[in-house]
């Protein structure tokens, strides 16, 4: 069994509202050394496979099919083998 670490971000050139607002609100809160945030999502999965190379085809194909937007969204993964 696997632990994937799955992180999807925006494509650096699609507009990050939600960067933007959370980088008001850190300088609003003085913290002005902020110059730039762009926000994302991380997921943790188990996967139940036996093989590593299969554990990433089989990640790689959820990020490709839903847990990503391939339009806007790029996505990388960490592979860690568990016990499970």
């Amino acid at each position: 069994m696997y632990l994937a670490k799955v992180y999807i971000t925006l494509k650096p050139s699609v507009n990050d509202p939600q960067g933007l607002t959370i980088k008001g609100g850190l300088h609003t809160l003085g913290f002005k050394s902020v110059e730039s945030v762009r926000a994302g999502k991380y997921m943790e999965l188990k996967v139940n496979e036996k093989s590593l190379p299969k554990a990433e085809e089989q990640v790689k194909q959820m990020c490709q099919k839903l847990l990503a937007n391939p339009i806007i969204e790029d996505f990388r993964f960490e592979l860690e083998e568990i016990r499970g």
